[in-house]
């Protein structure tokens, strides 16, 4: 059975950060296991009074799972908010001992990675606002994470500020990740009028899904787009059929978001429809 280690958020009523993954990695079969940076009751948006995990919390949580096997069961490690330098540091170190533990080739399945892919969700800030992090903690993902991860996952605004680029277009877009040196799959990217765009880009390609963009959406999106992207990986998709899959899932929970009027992403009633989508997106190859 597909495991994954999530080093995330935790927001109780909101489907958001490692919450919402937990739930999108379900719906396509795989075993989340999730190690909060922080703990919320609802989404600090709607004023939310949480609790950031404490550095040595965050480190013996992630022993107790090491001390359970489990390092050597993951296929998979999705990392998002963090909300202190040191918690950066402790899962920059879990990565390099879950990729260096022993596999378990007894629990393998027939579309296990030979190694744990690593996706980096740099979760730093976005338009209009811009960060959101301490910078340290911005500096600390940048410096020990990006350079780790098989693939990144940043909004546009956190890809200009990786990049330290301004960023108008799918087209630079697609240029400031191969510049940043990791396969990228870039939310919020620009693309036509009263679109949406999510641009995948590897050394090989650059390929833009766009669908409609709504007057409004539920927060969470970019979170959905991550798991459901690194749970096509797991599953053996390639790569770009993955990256689609993930812009038609973002499509179809947000467009079913937006018709009943709900305030959070609808992940849980929609899971088949995740794991199976059929929202149409516009493809265009840059």
């Amino acid at each position: 059975m597909p495991l994954a280690l999530i080093l995330s958020s935790f927001v109780a009523a909101s489907r958001i950060g490692g919450t919402a993954q937990q739930y999108v990695l379900a719906a396509h079969k795989i075993d989340p296991v999730l190690a909060p940076t922080a703990m919320f009751g609802r989404t600090p948006a709607r004023g939310g009074q949480g609790e950031v995990t404490t550095p040595d919390v965050f480190r013996r949580m992630l022993g107790d799972i090491e001390a359970d096997a489990l390092f050597g069961l993951v296929d998979l490690i999705i990392t998002g908010h963090f909300s202190d330098p040191e918690q950066v540091e402790i899962a920059a170190g879990v990565i390099e001992r879950v990729r260096g533990a022993e596999r378990d080739a007894a629990m393998a399945h027939e579309t296990s990675p030979t190694r744990p892919l690593v996706v980096v969700d740099p979760v730093l800030g976005d338009a209009p606002k811009g960060l959101y992090v301490k910078p340290e903690v911005a500096e600390a993902v940048e410096r020990r994470l990006v350079c780790q991860a098989d693939w990144i996952t940043p909004n546009l605004w956190e890809l200009g500020f990786l990049t330290d680029r301004r960023i108008d277009s799918a087209a630079q877009a697609r240029d400031a990740a191969r510049a940043l040196g990791r396969p990228a799959l870039v939310t919020s990217a620009p693309a036509g009028d009263d679109e949406i765009g999510l641009l995948f880009v590897d050394d090989a390609e650059a390929v833009l899904f766009a669908h409609p963009r709504l007057p409004a959406a539920p927060n969470g999106t970019g979170d959905l787009v991550t798991a459901s992207f690194g749970a096509g990986l797991v599953q053996g998709l390639s790569p770009r059929a993955a990256a689609e899959r993930a812009a038609r899932a973002a499509a179809e929970v947000v467009a079913a978001a937006a018709a009943w009027k709900a305030p959070e992403l609808p992940i849980v009633a929609l899971a088949e429809r995740i794991a199976n989508p059929t929202a149409q997106v516009r493809v265009e190859q840059l």
